[in-house]
């Protein structure tokens, strides 16, 4: 029986106990969509680098960190709280090509040591955080476009030291 109602309940006539038999008709419903993909984090731990997948915004030519990017360095807070592994981190500042090289070497160096001290006034030990800035001598894209000017002027947060035992220690 159970063999049957196996071969039957792919198509054609089912008939089920003490009912009439009746036809399927028609087609199934389409499957659901795929989910969509996880969305990026803002900020996210590797093993050498607090990586943000957004840019901290400043006013133009200046150290003065964007209230828009407060929720952010927010979010390193928060995330440098949540990793007591990491032990020290170096908070770097970079430019792109646009204007004068020593100029830029500056801004960048003063704009790193804003963000530092923002994580300090929100509750990151001092002891742990160096800043400095690099101007445009670490580009990570070129130089001769918009788009990869814009890529080079960030802020990066490199690990210097981190307790491995702790690392491990979470991993398991």
């Amino acid at each position: 029986m159970g063999l049957a109602l196996g071969s039957a309940a792919c198509g054609g006539v089912t008939a089920f106990e003490g009912g009439r038999a009746f036809a399927i008709v028609g087609q199934p419903p389409a499957p659901p969509p795929p989910p969509p993909p996880p969305e990026k984090k803002r900020v996210e731990v590797t093993a050498k680098q607090i990586v943000i997948n957004e840019k901290i915004q400043f006013e133009h030519d200046k150290a003065a960190i964007r209230g828009e990017s407060h929720s952010l360095l927010n979010e390193i807070v928060d995330t440098i709280k949540k990793h007591p592994h990491i032990k020290k981190i170096a908070i770097e500042g970079h430019a792109s090509s646009d204007g004068a090289d020593d100029h830029n070497l500056k801004l960048s160096d003063r704009r790193a040591k804003a963000v530092m001290e923002y994580l300090v006034q929100h509750g990151i030990a001092q002891g742990m955080l160096t800043a400095k800035g690099f101007g445009e001598t670490k580009p990570i894209a070129d130089n001769e476009s918009e788009d990869g000017r814009e890529k080079n002027r960030r802020v990066e947060f490199n690990i210097v030291e981190q307790d491995t035992a702790k690392t491990a220690e979470k991993e398991q």
